[in-house]
C-alpha cells in the first residue's frame, strides 16, 4: 500500500452504549502502530454533547468531539443502540445521511444497524444485526435484506457486524480491505486473535464444554494449514481427525460455524494473498502453493472474496514494483 495512505475515522458515540464495541474500534483504529511502519488510521469519537455517560453509567466520556466532526469521515462507525427501539437524534440521522451521500464508507456494530436503517442508508442492501433483536429488525425494516445468521455482511460501502464479538472480525475485515493480509495478521498477532472469522460464519455456535479431554478442531486445523499446497479434501481432514466425514463436518459446523470445505477456500486465499503481497511470484506458483492448482480457479477465488484480479491485488497491497504476470 501507499505511504501516503490517509483515512479518517469517526466513530458515532451515543449515551449508554456498550464500552466493548467502542473498544474495539478504538483498538483497531485509534492506536498508533509504529511496528507497521506505515501511516495509520485518523481517529475521532464524536456525539451528540461533550460528555457521554457509557453503560449503566460504568463510566463517563469527557471533551468528546461534536457531531460535525463525522462530516469530515472516510469511515463512519455506529455502535451498538442501549435500546434500538428508541428513535435515534435527528442530527444522528443527518449526520450518516450526509456520509452517505458523500459516499463515505458507513458500519455498524451490533445494533448499530437499526441506527443505519432507520437514517434510510440499508434499502435494499444486505445486513446483519444481533440474532436477538433479527426477528424486530426485519419487521421494522422489510426493505433491506436482512442476513440474521452470519457474523458480518460486506455490502460494498456500507457493511455491519452482528453482535459484540463479531465488531473485532468486521474490523479486522476492514484492515485488510485497505492495508491488506500482512499488515491484518500483524494486528491480530497483536491483539493475540489467531482465530479471525470469516463474515459468513454463523452467529450462534453451540460449543458446550468438554465433560473429557480436549477434543477440538485445533491439531487438525494446524494440519491442514501446513498442507495447504496439496490436494486436501474432507475426507483427509476426518481421516486425520480420526472420524467420519459427516462427524467432521458436524464439528465445524458446532466449534466454528462454517463448512470444511469453506474453511479450507479461505485459508488457501489467505495463503494466496500474501504471497502476492511479498514478492514476484509467478501466479501458476501461487496457486500451486494455495492448493488452487491452477491460475484461473486462484482468479476466480480471489475475486469472489476480495473483488479483486490477482494484478488488482498485487498493485494495491504488493511491494512496489512486483509483477502479477503468469
Amino acid at each position: 500500500m501507499s505511504q501516503d495512505f490517509s483515512h479518517r475515522v469517526a466513530v458515532l458515540v451515543d449515551e449508554g452504549s456498550n464500552p466493548f464495541e467502542l473498544g474495539v474500534a478504538t483498538e483497531l483504529f485509534g492506536l498508533r502502530r509504529p511496528e507497521l511502519n506505515r501511516p495509520w488510521y485518523e481517529f475521532t469519537l464524536c456525539a451528540a454533547a461533550p460528555n457521554v455517560r457509557m453503560h449503566l453509567g460504568m463510566f463517563t466520556l469527557s471533551e468528546v468531539a461534536g457531531l460535525d466532526a463525522a462530516d469530515a469521515a472516510d469511515t463512519l462507525i455506529v455502535p451498538n443502540r442501549p435500546d434500538p427501539l428508541h428513535p435515534a437524534a435527528p442530527a444522528v440521522l443527518a449526520v450518516i445521511a450526509r456520509a452517505a451521500g458523500r459516499g463515505a464508507r458507513l458500519v455498524s456494530f451490533c445494533t448499530g444497524a437499526f441506527t443505519l436503517a432507520e437514517a434510510g442508508v440499508l434499502d435494499g442492501r444486505r445486513a446483519t444485526t444481533h440474532w436477538r433483536w433479527a426477528a424486530e429488525f426485519a419487521h421494522r425494516y422489510p426493505r433491506v435484506r436482512l442476513e440474521p445468521d452470519v457474523l458480518f455482511v460486506d455490502d460494498g460501502r456500507v457493511l455491519t457486524a452482528a453482535g459484540s464479538a463479531a465488531a473485532l472480525d468486521l474490523g479486522l475485515h476492514l484492515i485488510q480491505r485497505d492495508h491488506g493480509a500482512e499488515v491484518t495478521n500483524a494486528v491480530s498477532r497483536r491483539l493475540i486473535f489467531t482465530g479471525r472469522r470469516d463474515g459468513g460464519q454463523r452467529q450462534f455456535v453451540e460449543r458446550p464444554v468438554p465433560a473429557v479431554a480436549d477434543t477440538s478442531l485445533a491439531p487438525v486445523l494446524a494440519w491442514a494449514q501446513e498442507r495447504l499446497d496439496r490436494p486436501l479434501t474432507v475426507a483427509d481432514l476426518a481421516a486425520r481427525a480420526a472420524t467420519s466425514p459427516a462427524t467432521l463436518h458436524r464439528r465445524f459446523r458446532a466449534e466454528l460455524g462454517t463448512t470444511p470445505l469453506a474453511w479450507l477456500t479461505t485459508e488457501r486465499v489467505a495463503l494466496a494473498c500474501r504471497l502476492l503481497e511479498r514478492g514476484d511470484l509467478q501466479l501458476d506458483r501461487i496457486a500451486g502453493a494455495s492448493g488452487f492448482g491452477s491460475t484461473a480457479n486462484l482468479r476466480a477465488q480471489l475475486r469472489r472474496h476480495t473483488g479483486l484480479s490477482p494484478a488488482d491485488y498485487r498493485k494495491r497491497f504488493g511491494r512496489t514494483g512486483a509483477s502479477a504476470t503468469p
